[in-house]
């Protein structure tokens, strides 16, 4: 028997730790190749389910009905979130901001699934930072959408210094960022309630959509949580 299909693309050190891009077969789908990320050999994201990434630019889009948009997109991953803006001609710029040049990297050479398609993009702008910083400082440019897929979620960091955002302050500091009819959009794999009750002290109106989809892998409904505030 023919084994299952592995193949390492990138193995770097980074500042967070040990990031791997590989490709591989499922085993409980033979046939269907997957690109993944880990992180300190843990797993970080996959282009097998990608409904929630997709959705994060999809009901932002939906909410604001603007045209001409500039979008600030935090965190470069696998590139879904930022494809799906870009899929939309109500968008003029896409600007991403990736903490790991490394990831900047595997879309240059190609490596990830949505490389071609995005870097032939002219509205995208992919710049290595660190978004939050860049929230946390005064705005040099004004966003329609700043979407943020960046932790797993608001009290779960890939670094400690990312919790500043998710408080009033940080909420109040990224808001000097966005347009006046401007949407914030923020990622997580789970609730947080914290979050949510800083979220309604800062903006207006907030908006909660679970994306609940059937995982293989696991066998297994899996929900993540898109967390949505605009004035």
């Amino acid at each position: 028997m023919k084994p299952p299909f592995f193949e390492i693309l990138a193995y770097e050190p980074t500042e967070l730790g040990i990031l791997c891009l590989r490709r591989r077969e499922l085993l409980c789908e033979p046939g269907t190749i997957v690109t993944e990320v880990t992180l300190n050999h843990e797993f970080l994201m996959s282009s097998y389910l990608t409904a929630s990434e997709k959705a994060l630019s999809e009901t932002a889009l939906q909410m604001h009905s603007g045209s001409d948009l500039h979008v600030l997109v935090g965190g470069l991953g696998l590139g879904y979130t930022a494809w799906t803006a870009l899929e939309s001609d109500r968008v003029s710029q896409c600007d991403v901001i990736e903490f790991l040049p490394q990831v900047i990297h595997w879309l240059e050479q190609g490596l990830i699934p949505l490389s071609d398609k995005l870097n032939a993009d002219h509205r995208l702008n992919v710049t290595q930072s660190d978004v939050y910083q860049r929230l946390a400082s005064p705005p040099k440019q004004k966003h329609d959408l700043i979407l943020i897929d960046v932790d797993h979620s608001p009290d779960d960091n890939l670094d400690e210094a990312n919790r500043k955002f998710y408080t009033v302050d940080g909420l109040q500091r990224a808001k000097l960022h966005l347009e006046a009819d401007g949407l914030l959009g923020v990622w997580s794999y789970a609730e947080s309630s914290r979050f949510v009750d800083a979220l309604h002290e800062v903006f207006r109106e907030v908006r909660i959509e679970p994306v609940t989809v059937f995982n293989n892998l696991i066998n297994e409904e899996q929900t993540d949580w898109l967390l949505f505030a605009r004035d």
